[in-house]
């Protein structure tokens, strides 16, 4: 099968296209033909040499975690799916799932039938970045009506669906992007929109219950702090906790913690349900060809995408 591997560390030209062994289904696992596959900010940091690198081990390599696809084998023991249903999933992560591909194998549960209103491209834009945005809202947060819930980056991949997400929670949902995303953040569910290029987030609002940082940095990290009520959480994604982040979380009187997305079958199932029922909808910016892979690594180290980037396998 053709596949984009990496034989080294370094800028989006070590990505390459190959000739690979097809996998073959384990007990319990299914074999996937890939449609397409998300492109994700870890992806180019893992293929950079950070994010779950390690992981991987070193070179030769296949990146990538989302997938949308049709099942065309099952191992034994498989119950939940079968040779035809058109799925999705983000499978295995942290550990190498080789999206880039034009096929995978995984664990049966680590999938979910596809939306029936998307696309295998849109499908393959929503696994990791809505199953993050999903588990820390409901598993980590256990966001209630009425609360408040402040999303930095609210226009990017995790972002824009964790608006939404929020919003079905029955949140009060404040996104900060840049100003000409506000309008689409606001058609997508956000009370309030604030450009962080103009403005301080805790001048802007306060009394925050959650705050989900998508950034990172040591601004956003402190304005939250700041934004929160007593005892509201702040979720670090990108840069986790420190102990200096803890020791200032501490003496405000909030909480703070990190995340990383895990595969959550059951999750995609609800995020289906979101999404079919029109109440969730995913933002693709732009479409490469599995062998533009690296330009759309570049697309997506800019930083400045609306939404996701994907892969078209087939």
């Amino acid at each position: 099968m053709r596949a984009i591997s990496q034989k080294e560390i370094g800028g989006p030209e070590v990505l390459q296209l190959v000739e690979v062994e097809r996998p073959e289904p384990l007990p319990t696992e299914v074999l996937v033909r890939v449609h397409a596959a998300g492109v994700n900010p870890v992806d180019a940091k893992t293929r950079a040499g950070s994010g779950v690198a390690g992981l991987l081990g070193e070179p030769p390599f296949i990146l990538g975690w989302d997938v949308s696809g049709v099942v065309e084998a099952v191992g034994h023991g498989v119950h939940t799916l079968q040779v035809g249903d058109e799925v999705y999933g983000m499978p295995w992560f942290p550990r190498a799932a080789s999206a880039y591909a034009e096929y995978v194998t995984a664990p049966s549960r680590h999938f979910a039938r596809k939306p029936a209103n998307l696309s295998h491209v849109e499908a393959a834009a929503l696994p990791l970045a809505g199953l993050t945005a999903y588990q820390i809202l409901t598993a980590l947060a256990d966001v209630q009506p009425g609360q408040r819930v402040l999303i930095h980056a609210a226009a990017g991949g995790v972002g824009h669906l964790a608006v939404q997400f929020a919003k079905s929670l029955g949140a009060h949902v404040i996104g900060t992007a840049s100003a000409g995303k506000h309008e689409w953040l606001r058609e997508l569910g956000a009370d309030e929109v604030i450009d962080y290029h103009s403005t301080a987030v805790d001048e802007a609002v306060g009394d925050i219950d959650l705050v989900v940082d998508l950034i990172g940095s040591e601004t956003t990290l402190g304005e939250s702090v700041r934004a929160l009520k007593p005892g509201g959480l702040l979720v670090a994604v990108p840069s986790g906790t420190s102990p200096e982040l803890l020791a200032t979380a501490k003496q405000a009187g909030v909480r703070v913690a990190g995340y990383l997305v895990e595969p959550d079958g059951h999750a995609l199932t609800e995020i289906t349900r979101l999404v079919e029922s029109g109440a969730v909808r995913v933002e693709v910016e732009a479409v490469f060809p599995l062998t533009e892979a690296a330009e759309a690594h570049r697309r997506q180290e800019s930083g400045r995408t609306r939404g996701k980037l994907v892969l078209e396998v087939v």
